[in-house]
């Protein structure tokens, strides 16, 4: 797409404008994701931190729900606005920096990339870090370049609203760190004060986080090193090298992924760009893909984990591979293949968590188990409860917090749910619920394994034969298919049993309140 110069301010404006109308209009549109319900729950529940990330997930969706109702597309909201302010701020950089041109193919290609639209589209903690990401990339290029105070708190606040929606936003600092030392006349601001008061006052928002976890036994920061491998006897693997790699080339798409490659790892490309802003884009991004490379060496890293330390390599590609030089405005072929490929990846996804409108099979369409059939359920489970003796003394429950969750959004009435955690992980439900609030209580619930039929029925007095619910999808190709085959559960005189428990004595993970008794 090629857009004159004078009209190219304009139309960044109206792609992203018509872009957020589209994703506000598709968010409505199809079932909550397992962790999109889980995040809904938290916010049921307010809290200054919770177990898996900070809090700004729940807080956003506690204001959205409460000013909107408890819809998809209100969950969805927050992530929903959060590209596209993540889109606007890099926008501006690359206006700033080169041009407005370059500026919109920036938006554009934010707005296509599989990575990033799943994070809008999904309401999980990575569709707030963006923005703030983006953002505090801004201010700080903007502090750097006119030397304000002002633009160095703006990024100290950005930084901390980061923190306070993902741990990852911690990578911000080396990255900012090492592009100030990358460059001499930047050097010398790390001897001012007022960067250091961005970092303070960033920090001051990150304390309740702190507060919460010095109450909770740092729960959060077990899980964090968990998921970082720190239980790991195993060192050093090469298992997980090639979904590393295979991750992001998919969320990224092929072509834009190698060119990032290209810019980082092959300084004469970047010769032909200024020597500041080049330099400022590389060190935002490279440190954080080298970190998590590294760690892939030992734990399997999640393909969404990288996302922020993209975005400026994002601004650098589009820089560098977006328009012919020697004066003409052509876009390079190489660059319509970049645009070509992230749409082909991402729009069919798109279409196809909203309808099957692919012939995928089953066993290669995610969309399909992770959006289909929960309201179906819901109602299926109330219809259980209303069967109960007693239906007033009945909770419902789901073996994981993933099915405790869909549960406590579809069932009618959106009820109180209960995650069973003894046999899988621990998670928030430890929280707010103990034994002692359901003992002698009757219970309806879910799970995936058979199997675990036996266990269940060991927490109860008295159980019912566990019945066979299918939740299916009917798609043009293949007609009514069975997407997932859950057991519904019915036991009375619930003895005990919720909390999860460790299977060794030194699992990270494991604190007192999760262990100890009820009382």
């Amino acid at each position: 797409m090629t857009i004159p110069q004078t009209d190219s301010h304009r139309a960044t404006w109206l792609l992203l404008f018509t872009a957020l109308v589209i994703r506000l209009i598709v968010s409505g549109q199809f079932l909550l994701v397992p962790d999109e319900t889980n995040y809904w729950q938290w916010s049921r529940y307010l809290a200054l931190g919770y177990h898996d990330h900070p809090p700004m997930i729940a807080w956003t969706i506690r204001l959205a729900t409460s000013l909107f109702g408890h819809h998809e597309w209100a969950v969805r909201l927050p992530t929903v606005l959060g590209l596209t302010v993540t889109s606007i701020y890099l926008s501006l950089l690359a206006a700033r920096w080169f041009s407005w041109r370059v500026a919109f193919h920036t938006a554009l290609l934010s707005q296509l990339l599989l990575l990033l639209n799943g994070a809008a589209l999904i309401a999980t903690p990575d569709g707030l870090l963006l923005p703030c990401w983006a953002a505090a990339c801004y201010h700080a290029a903007v502090a750097l370049d006119r030397k304000s105070p002002s633009q160095w708190l703006c990024t100290g606040i950005w930084f901390g609203i980061g923190l306070l929606s993902k741990y990852t936003m911690i990578l911000f600092l080396p990255s900012l760190f090492l592009a100030m030392l990358a460059n001499a006349d930047h050097r010398r601001q790390l001897l001012t004060l007022w960067p250091w008061l961005g970092l303070l006052l960033g920090s001051l928002l990150f304390t309740p986080v702190l507060v919460w976890n010095s109450q909770n036994e740092w729960a959060t920061f077990r899980h964090v090193l968990y998921q970082g491998g720190a239980d790991d006897k195993v060192l050093f693997t090469l298992d997980y090298i090639g979904d590393f790699f295979g991750s992001q080339l998919a969320l990224l798409s092929p072509v834009a992924f190698i060119l990032i490659l290209a810019a980082w790892f092959r300084p004469a490309l970047r010769h032909r760009l200024s020597a500041g802003p080049t330099t400022f884009l590389l060190w935002m991004s490279l440190p954080g893909f080298l970190i998590f490379f590294l760690l892939a060496f030992h734990v399997r890293i999640y393909g969404n984990w990288p996302a922020p330390i993209f975005l400026t390599a994002l601004i650098l590609i589009t820089a560098l591979f977006s328009e012919r030089k020697n004066g003409t405005n052509r876009l390079t072929g190489l660059w319509k293949a970049t645009i070509i490929t992230a749409a082909a990846i991402s729009l069919p996804v798109i279409v196809q968590v909203v309808y099957p409108a692919l012939p995928i099979p089953l066993w290669l369409d995610r969309t399909a188990s992770e959006c289909v059939g929960w309201d179906v359920l819901g109602q299926k489970v109330e219809a259980a409860v209303k069967k109960m003796d007693r239906p007033d003394q009945t909770f419902i429950f789901g073996l994981q917090y993933q099915y405790a969750s869909e549960l406590a959004f579809y069932v009618p009435g959106q009820p109180r749910s209960v995650s069973i955690n003894r046999w899988t992980r621990p998670n928030v439900y430890y929280f707010w619920f103990k034994d002692c609030m359901f003992l002698g209580k009757d219970a309806v619930g879910v799970f995936e394994d058979r199997q675990m039929a036996a266990q269940i029925e060991t927490l109860f007095t008295r159980t019912d034969p566990v019945e066979e619910v299918q939740l299916n999808r009917d798609s043009p190709w293949f007609g009514r298919q069975v997407v997932q085959t859950l057991y519904l559960f019915r036991g009375y005189g619930f003895k005990g049993g919720l909390r999860w428990q460790p299977t060794t004595k030194d699992d990270i993970r494991a604190t007192h309140k999760q262990t100890a008794p009820d009382r």
